[in-house]
């Protein structure tokens, strides 16, 4: 399968936010295992278009399990940017919401699962 139809097919099947805020450098998979590496875009967060932010290099990757898919497990390997602003000289970063509070999964498999028990 080309590269560009797998990634056709994967936007339908991963959250959201990774399609529109991240960029898919990678994927494979081993035995059971479904891999996704993703890589923030350098695209200045809407609540700071009126500052000044100059990309900063990333935070280490972190690793969260999604919902199966065809009964193999999906692991997305999250890289998120971080920008310094230049007025405070402070770190900026997006507020995400992809990881369910105390868990390494997504916070829409966390629901699902919470639903179930």
């Amino acid at each position: 399968m080309s590269s560009e139809r797998f990634l056709a097919i994967a936007n339908l099947l991963l959250p959201e936010v990774l399609v529109k805020y991240f960029e898919m450098t990678k994927h494979y998979t081993k035995g059971e295992d479904i891999h996704f590496y993703f890589t923030e875009l350098n695209k200045t967060p809407e609540e700071f278009k009126s500052i000044t932010l100059h990309s900063k290099g990333f935070f280490p990757e972190a690793t969260v399990q999604d919902f199966p898919i065809r009964g193999k497990n999906v692991f997305l390997h999250i890289t998120r940017r971080r920008w310094l602003n230049k007025a405070t000289g402070k770190v900026v970063t997006r507020d995400w919401q992809l990881v369910a509070k105390g868990t390494r999964i997504t916070s829409d498999f966390a629901a699902f699962l919470k639903e179930l028990y």
